[in-house]
């Protein structure tokens, strides 16, 4: 095709790149671009609508991450195919409310874990909690709703609904302390008669807990779009937990096409769940960040769970669960009787943090901050005299570096340990011994996390890295 008539408002509060990602978006998911149809070059777009170059280029690397459009070198960008695969309507409107020393021998450590706490917000913080307390409320001491204060349920409806596209109300919200909680409260909820499939390499923590639940579990191989779907059904699996869109440890943002084919597998049969994790969702440095995997769902088929743990801090300990409507009978029978593991007077908290306008306000700033110790890093590792590829980065707070040296992980590891950086291998991640046939598994990869680390830290530690491997 040779352009798009596309009707820009230069004065809408969104932005003219979002505007065309939309019209984009809306024409494929309705059937009016077919799959395998070409779309204007950036250059011809631009000229078109009479926008800058880079205003069509970020919507195009947008459509590009979530899978709509794929880009063939000399020939240009097609429509993806993704029809017929699940059904993409939209949903009825109203449903809203339903140097450094780390204490070793390392001068600096690139753990993918934790977030930096020199930047939570404690002013606000206390000054929330001391008005919480300011009044004689001798209702926040006693137990209260046993899936959380309906407050804060709604604020996370409303921050889910906005910026995650999350389709729920307030009475499918469970809020418990952290990930872990739900996940247990979960397994009481749907038994533990289940074979539960993760991805690999994965998350192991959550891979042992439903292991030591006495769940059944495997693994499924991953490819470029993330879990494998057909290795999936091969599985015999009921349930596939999934990180879609920044898996980690690999950072793969799971397509559209990816998307729906495990909402197809998750709707051929009665019973069969995802649980969606999206543990970091909100740290994306390139276009908006990627809509859930819920968003999708028609059929009540995704569990989705969030936590503040990666965006305000650890110790907040409050995680919440999102449930499809067909298992919240099931929830009212087996797990409401348990109370909520979260104070009220937290939650009360954390609800005006919410409602005020401060968590976006500190959201905005950590992805600022995360961005520029992620610029930093990539142009530090382009000095790195040793040849590798990177991948898993615009996303997170950490990101891979593949080899081809000769080198085995461990080498890596130790020669990077010998100049005092602490870095990470990937096959930490991975479940099983035999990992050769991961796509991952025959290339020596390294996980650099950048979260903890300022950035005149992180330009001195590859400094060393490029020491240890040149």
């Amino acid at each position: 095709m040779n352009e798009l008539t596309i009707h820009l408002r230069p004065k809408s509060e969104m932005p003219l790149y979002e505007q065309i990602y939309q019209y984009v978006k809306k024409d494929i998911q309705d059937g009016r671009l077919k799959s395998g149809e070409r779309l204007p070059s950036t250059r011809a777009l631009c000229r078109h609508l009479e926008v800058s170059r880079s205003t069509v280029e970020l919507a195009y690397e947008q459509l590009l991450s979530e899978g709509y459009i794929e880009s063939r070198p000399c020939s240009g960008y097609f429509v993806a195919e993704v029809g017929g695969l699940y059904r993409l309507e939209s949903p009825s409107r109203g449903k809203k409310e339903i140097p450094r020393d780390t204490g070793g021998r390392f001068l600096y450590d690139f753990t993918p874990n934790g977030v930096d706490l020199d930047y939570f917000p404690y002013g606000v913080w206390r000054k929330l909690s001391r008005e919480s307390l300011l009044d004689d409320k001798a209702e926040l001491f006693s137990l209260g709703d046993s899936q959380g204060e309906l407050g804060l349920r709604r604020a996370i409806c409303d921050y889910l609904h906005q910026a995650r596209g999350v389709n729920c109300g307030p009475e499918q919200i469970v809020i418990g302390a952290g990930n872990d909680y739900l996940v247990m409260l979960l397994n009481t909820v749907i038994g533990n008669a289940h074979k539960v499939a993760f991805e690999n390499p994965t998350y192991k923590r959550d891979y042992r807990l439903f292991r030591t639940l006495s769940c059944d579990v495997c693994t499924v191989d991953m490819d470029a779009s993330g879990m494998n779907v057909e290795k999936l059904a091969a599985s015999e699996a009921d349930i596939a937990f999934v990180m879609p869109s920044h898996q980690y440890p690999l950072g793969i943002v799971m397509p559209i096409k990816r998307r729906l084919e495990l909402l197809s597998w998750a709707g051929a049969k009665e019973g069969r769940y995802i649980i969606e994790d999206d543990y970091d969702s909100e740290f994306r440095y390139k276009g908006k960040p990627i809509p859930a995997l819920q968003g999708y769902d028609r059929g009540g088929r995704v569990i989705y769970i969030g936590t503040f743990s990666k965006s305000i801090a650890p110790a907040i300990r409050i995680s919440y669960m999102v449930l499809p409507p067909s298992l919240l009978e099931a929830y009212r029978r087996r797990g409401a009787f348990l109370h909520s593991t979260v104070s009220r007077i937290n939650q009360q908290v954390l609800q005006r943090f919410m409602e005020e306008g401060y968590y976006e306000r500190h959201l905005n700033r950590m992805r600022a901050l995360y961005k520029g110790r992620h610029d930093v890093l990539l142009a530090a590792l382009k000095q790195v005299r040793v040849k590798f590829q990177i991948t898993g980065e615009h996303a997170g707070v950490h990101l891979l570096l593949r080899f081809d040296t000769g080198w085995t992980e461990d080498e890596l590891i130790l020669r990077a340990a010998d100049k005092g950086v602490r870095v990470y291998g990937l096959s930490d991640y991975v479940v099983g011994q035999d990992s050769g046939h991961l796509k991952h598994g025959d290339t020596p990869t390294i996980i650099l996390g950048y979260a903890k680390m300022k950035e005149e830290d992180i330009m001195q530690a590859v400094r060393l890295l490029d020491k240890a491997w040149g």
